[in-house]
Parts: C-alpha cells; structure tokens; sequence
C-alpha cells in the first residue's frame, strides 16, 4: 500500500513561494460513465496551496502531481475531526454532569469548540508548514 496520497491538477496561479493548484476530487462514483444519469455522482474542485521554494519553475496552466504522505493526512484528520470531536463529547458529559440541562451542555459543548478553531487559526502559519502538499518532480 502506498505511504502517500496523490492528486494530478492545473497550477492555477504562482507566487512567491507558492503555487496553488486546482484539483478536481471525485467520488467512485463520479469516475463512473453512467454518473451522469445517476444523482449519486459527486465531484469538487479544490485548491490547495504548495509551498516551495522553486515555485518559479512552475507555470501557469502546466499539469502536476500533488501528494503528501499519509502521517500529514493523519495529521490533518486528527487537527481537524479527533480532537474537536473528542473535546465536544468531553465538555458535553462534564456539563451534563454539573448542569444536568441537556440543551444549555449541548450549547456549552458546541462553545468549547469556538477557542478551539480560534487557537487553530491564530497557529495556522506553524501548521500550514507542517501540514502541506508537495509537488510530484
């Protein structure tokens, strides 16, 4: 099994450092050749930032490879899905516990996720060096 998850794309636009690439992620069923007879199908256009420091080797409108290994995938699902969900479910049974309303727990719990996404945001530059795509040479 392969340690990297890879995408092909069009560099849309390049910049000092960077180079965003559009990349079409499809469903299986979107690779289908009935898909568009059938509403199942699914396809999104996505731009993601490469950070390089050749990006002036890279063109506009030229065809990549994006990837990254699976350890930043990890990363990025654990950052983004694990520990907020496991901070909802944790600040909702304390609340629960102490307030004993369901509603007012709900609503806490969904607040405790605020300063969370804010910490996030105010570490975005540290993380976006960590967690990152790599253009395929």
């Amino acid at each position: 099994m392969s340690q990297k998850i890879s995408h092909s794309g069009v560099i849309e636009s390049v910049l000092e450092g960077c180079v965003k690439v559009r990349i079409v992620q499809t469903s299986a069923c979107a690779a289908c050749k009935i898909a568009g007879h059938c509403n199942a199908s699914e396809s999104k256009v996505k731009i993601v930032d490469v950070f390089c420091s050749n990006s002036s080797d890279y063109s506009v409108g030229q065809n990549v490879t994006v990837w990254a290994s699976k350890d930043v995938a990890n990363k990025a699902l654990l950052l983004g899905f694990g520990v907020p969900f496991l901070l909802l479910v944790s600040v909702l049974m304390i609340a629960l516990k102490i307030i004993g309303d369901e509603g007012i727990s709900a609503l806490i719990a969904l607040g405790a996720l605020v300063p969370y996404y804010f910490a996030l945001w105010l570490m975005r530059d540290r993380i976006q060096h960590q967690i990152s795509f790599q253009i395929e040479d």
